[in-house]
């Protein structure tokens, strides 16, 4: 089988220099020391009950960074399951929402690309449950060699259905590595979760502005609930083509006409040299610009349910 080699609609849109990342890592000491991580993301007590009860309710409970569990017509869906306390030299700012071991039983676990912010194995396999993972392209043989069995492989615009829920894997902008040697050797993306007489839920997965925003929006016209990325854009001259300013993420939300705006991707680790206070700043600011109607725009803490 041939090497290949995934690119972006956009295909000169992410990959940087070494030049330009010595650049940010010269710049980000002086930078890093002017910044205030004081602020952490508040956190409610889960409803555990709830979560271990629900098989009607939709229900969507962030856990932190790009983690969602989502419940919709009887499924148990996460999102990017990440519960680690430590990426690389990157310790985890708060505790996960919701306890791994505090999990109810998932059906369906959703995986956007293969950054280790967004794929740990450790997690997926201390979920409990049947959890059939879908995974984009290129990614499925090396989760068989982790030990997953029931795996669902999709390229952009494919889509698969599980209980009446049908998952569609949509583009998003950006890239994906886990070694020095398999640089975008499987796709990225985000989800559009569909299903009669329920909420429609775009997860965006983790993305740079592009024009595949109306795409999605054109594709799928009644979108409910748009879960987008809103942290580590800083510095943008080098974040930018991978990762949406809060800004951004607001003008996507409104490209891809979902109703409803949750903000995901900040304030469980530092990515880049953006604090979580900041981002959130610049989205309030950018929704007072915007006149957005109250309610567009849901700001979740972490270990919240909200019953869509």
């Amino acid at each position: 089988m041939r090497d290949m080699r995934y690119t972006n609609l956009n295909p000169d849109a992410v990959p940087k220099t070494f030049r330009e990342v010595r650049q940010w890592r010269r710049e980000r000491a002086g930078r890093m020391k002017r910044k205030d991580y004081s602020f952490k993301v508040p956190a409610v007590a889960p409803d555990l009950t709830f979560l271990h009860a629900n098989t009607t309710e939709p229900a969507l409970t962030w856990i932190g960074h790009s983690t969602f569990l989502i419940q919709l017509a009887g499924l148990n869906i996460v999102t990017d399951p990440v519960w680690a306390e430590q990426l690389a030299i990157h310790k985890r700012l708060v505790p996960p929402g919701v306890a791994i071991a505090d999990m109810p039983p998932i059906d369906v676990i959703l995986i956007s690309h293969s950054h280790y912010d967004h794929l740990n194995i450790a997690s997926l396999k201390q979920l409990k449950g049947s959890k059939t993972l879908i995974v984009p392209v290129g990614l499925a043989d090396k989760l068989r060699r982790k030990g997953f069995s029931s795996i669902i492989e999709l390229d952009w615009w494919q889509s698969a259905s599980l209980r009446g829920v049908r998952f569609h894997f949509v583009p998003a902008q950006h890239w994906t590595r886990r070694t020095l040697t398999d640089t975008n050797s499987s796709r990225w993306g985000g989800f559009v979760m569909e299903r009669r007489n329920a909420p429609t839920v775009y997860f965006a997965g983790d993305s740079g502005y592009f024009d595949g925003f109306k795409e999605i929006g054109r594709r799928f016209p009644d979108i409910d609930v748009a879960l987008m990325p809103i942290g580590a854009y800083d510095p943008e001259w080098f974040m930018g083509p991978q990762h949406v300013t809060p800004e951004e993420a607001l003008q996507a939300f409104r490209d891809a006409g979902a109703r409803r705006f949750v903000p995901m991707h900040y304030g469980s680790y530092k990515l880049a040299d953006d604090t979580p206070r900041e981002a959130l700043d610049r989205l309030e600011a950018e929704i007072r610009r915007l006149r957005l109607e109250e309610g567009a725009v849901r700001i979740l803490p972490h270990g919240e349910t909200w019953r869509l």
